[in-house]
């Protein structure tokens, strides 16, 4: 038997809010979209989020909750599911990653990792 989880892929983009942002103020503000498209062969949902965010300082917030942006969407086999909402860390890079609790049409339940991305201005890394 497969791991529902291996035929959900999330691809996350990250940008960077200079206009929120305040770095004398240690305030560093970043936007992410979020592609969660259903490979599989049944509907899921998406019942809740756990986030690790780290900043350069190796300080790390954990965020759990219920669904995303309020909800908590049915993927369709073969559908995307996007949606779009931000961080603020205390310095200028960092990363996210996490996973998706998510159940299948058929009532079973797994975690749906989220691959860890980059939190940075642009021109910041080489």
């Amino acid at each position: 038997m497969t791991n529902p989880a291996d035929h959900i892929e999330i691809h996350p983009v990250a940008v960077f809010l200079e206009s929120q942002s305040d770095p004398e103020a240690n305030r560093f503000a970043f936007a992410y979209t979020i592609q969660i498209t259903n490979n599989g062969t049944e509907p899921v949902q998406l019942l809740s989020r756990h986030w690790y965010i780290t900043d350069a300082n190796n300080e790390v917030e954990e965020v759990e909750g219920p669904g995303v942006v309020g909800l908590q969407p049915v993927i369709d086999p073969g559908e995307t599911f996007q949606y779009s909402s931000g961080a603020i860390i205390e310095t200028e890079t960092g990363t996210m990653h996490g996973s998706y609790r998510m159940v299948t049409g058929a009532g079973e339940s797994f975690d749906a990792p989220i691959p860890m991305f980059l939190l940075a201005p642009p021109r910041t890394i080489h």
